[in-house]
């Protein structure tokens, strides 16, 4: 008894992984996922690395997740992998309550986000 197992969605040279509720805001989440997109993993690694932006740290945990994906679940080239997807997505949003003057409020939004990166195995071109 059980579930069916359910088809994979991605192709055969596909891994992913995915980030969930990150406390950042889309915008300055997909900063980050717009300067790895398209490049091959070593150099997406060293990008991150050498970033100043806060959010590359969990960026570079999720692309380092999805290459253990690739290596350990599917049996894929860790050296010819290359980010072939990194979107983001919007996650809820925190309301929260600024007293200001003349009592009034103001209204203070904490946007969480979701991050996907896909890596695929490329041939080399000789």
């Amino acid at each position: 008894m059980g579930k069916a197992k359910r088809e994979r969605t991605l192709k055969d040279t596909e891994a992913k992984a995915v980030l969930r509720m990150v406390r950042t805001s889309p915008q300055k989440l997909n900063l980050v996922a717009a300067q790895i997109r398209g490049k091959k993993v070593e150099k997406a690694l060293a990008e991150l690395e050498f970033s100043r932006k806060r959010i590359a740290t969990s960026v570079k945990k999720t692309l380092e997740s999805a290459i253990a994906n690739a290596e350990n679940n599917h049996g894929l080239d860790t050296d010819a992998l290359v980010v072939s997807e990194a979107f983001v997505g919007k996650a809820m949003v925190l309301k929260r309550f600024h007293a200001r003057a003349r009592g009034r409020g103001a209204r203070i939004e904490k946007p969480f986000s979701h991050l996907t990166i896909v890596v695929r195995e490329v041939e080399e071109a000789v």
